[in-house]
């Protein structure tokens, strides 16, 4: 279980996430309405320390000639801002809640600035989620070869998952990796994003986001009828 230190250093989080909460969703909306195709958005997290892999990503994406327009990528410095808009894609920059994020990579698994960028990751998908739009998140380190979307039309799924590959019990029933899934909204994703960001206490106990969100999704299955799917 978290340490009361954990929690305390979530509930301070907390606190600058809901006094700043009315703001940010007006700034988010807009923004949002101007990109959604179909209601749905791509997002996405980086900082300057992951920008390579951001300029990859895009460099791919146009070789294929696939659309990133709906894609917004949360910012969390002025650098990677200034870079992602360049590169043609919509930023939004949270200097409230992001503002103490690192700018440099993370030297290795579960270090502070890792976990400073798991909990960008579940305040952004949750903010979305928020605003009653479908989204895909997706990390930097990745490419497509076909535009990912088009698989989600038409099924009947809340969430989607990729298999994360890694079958321990830390990451059991489900194994559902945390850097691709699809979370189509409705009153049940809305409620199991939230309670994934109101767990912050557990993400900074384990140092991972992806062993929160699976306990969660767990219970949200069991005790909701969350219909969660994960891939082959």
């Amino acid at each position: 279980p978290p340490t009361l230190q954990d929690c305390k250093q979530h509930w301070s989080m907390l606190q600058t996430y809901l006094e700043n909460l009315d703001a940010v969703l007006g700034e988010l909306q807009p923004i949002l309405d101007g990109i959604a195709i179909h209601n749905t958005v791509i997002v996405m997290v980086c900082n300057f320390g992951q920008s390579e892999l951001l300029v990859n990503f895009v460099c791919s994406a146009q070789s294929r000639g696939l659309d990133t327009s709906n894609i917004l990528v949360f910012t969390t410095d002025q650098e990677t801002t200034d870079l992602a808009n360049a590169l043609g894609l919509t930023t939004y920059y949270d200097h409230r809640n992001f503002g103490n994020v690192p700018a440099q990579a993370a030297r290795r698994y579960g270090d502070a600035r890792f976990v400073a960028m798991m909990m960008a990751k579940v305040i952004c998908v949750q903010l979305v989620n928020m605003l009653k739009f479908d989204l895909l998140f997706q990390d930097v380190d990745m490419i497509w070869y076909q535009n990912p979307l088009e698989y989600f039309n038409n099924k009947t799924f809340d969430v989607f998952f990729q298999d994360d590959g890694g079958h321990s019990i830390r990451y059991a029933p489900y194994s559902a990796n945390s850097g691709f899934y699809f979370v189509r909204y409705n009153d049940k994703t809305r409620h199991f994003l939230n309670s994934v960001f109101m767990a912050g206490d557990l993400i900074l106990s384990t140092d991972s986001h992806q062993q929160a969100l699976i306990a969660t999704l767990n219970e949200h299955v069991s005790l909701y009828g969350l219909k969660a799917k994960v891939l082959s």
